[in-house]
């Protein structure tokens, strides 16, 4: 398995359990009144930009431990360069990541449209951001197991 190969399954796997145990430890926390309070939008916007701080700390964190992980146990170091399958690869998948956040965020706009409480809309944004990572890894971890 490449270095690419390890990275894209670690950013995956990092994906889902950051955000998993970040609703885990928000759930308890979610306001009990009324659907369109002020304590609830607080919570949403403190909630997206809590997650938004933890995921960059943890996802940096990470990459320095798999680094260090990865050259302990193989003795090489990480590659410096990229090429042009290289560059392909992460344009499909930023690509594929966008069109999975731009499709929640019409979407979570459509459901302000058709009367949704505005927690419905927030929700769909956050899960369609959660979404749009996870794509991104899949599709590059897919591009470089089996080709462009």
């Amino acid at each position: 398995m490449t270095y690419q190969e390890k990275k894209s399954i670690m950013s995956l796997v990092s994906a889902v359990v950051i955000f998993g145990s970040f609703c885990l430890y928000m759930y308890p926390q979610f306001p009990g009144n009324g659907l369109e309070s002020l304590e609830t939008f607080r919570f949403w916007g403190s909630f997206v930009f809590s997650l938004l701080v933890v995921s960059i700390i943890a996802h940096i964190i990470i990459n320095i431990v798999f680094n260090i992980v990865y050259r302990i146990t193989t003795g090489e170091k990480e590659p410096t360069f990229e090429d042009e399958l290289d560059n392909i690869i992460n344009l499909r998948a930023t690509r594929n990541s966008f069109f999975v956040f731009i499709l929640g965020f019409l979407l979570a706009m459509g459901s302000l449209l058709i009367f949704q409480p505005s927690q419905m809309m927030f929700i769909i944004l956050i899960t369609f951001g959660f979404m749009s990572d996870v794509t991104g890894s899949v599709t590059r971890l897919y591009h470089y197991r089996r080709g462009v």
